[in-house]
């Protein structure tokens, strides 16, 4: 009897889609806080942008991912010019973001217009 060669497993190993830097956290009042993982010598995670909803963050952070050849860069300058320029390049794309997304009702603060009302009552 001849033995039979070992089987091998297939390699259909599904390749993962390389992680993005950029995550996402709830803010307040229904809004979502855009920050980028901590590079360089920088130690805490940078805000990116705060977007009314889910729908405008990720449309923002695909926008910082296709401009990631300059942002990157920009992300580990410390001069005065380099840090303008990426608060240049993030109210861009968070410009391009509000834009592109769904429209948003600008929120009127009717609490404030109430509560002068009840203040002039008076003991």
């Amino acid at each position: 009897m001849a033995r039979q060669g070992r089987k091998s497993r297939p390699q259909n190993r599904k390749q993962r889609a390389p992680k993005s830097d950029y995550f996402t956290q709830p803010g307040k009042r229904g809004t979502v806080i855009v920050l980028r993982k901590p590079i360089g010598n920088r130690a805490t995670a940078k805000i990116c942008g705060v977007m009314p909803s889910r729908i405008h963050a990720k449309i923002l952070i695909t926008q910082l991912e296709r401009a990631e050849s300059v942002v990157k860069d920009l992300f580990m300058e410390a001069t005065d010019d380099g840090i303008e320029a990426l608060e240049a390049v993030l109210a861009a794309c968070c410009k391009e973001a509000l834009e592109r997304g769904p429209k948003v009702r600008e929120m009127v603060e009717v609490a404030d217009e109430a509560g002068e009302g009840e203040d002039e009552g008076g003991t």
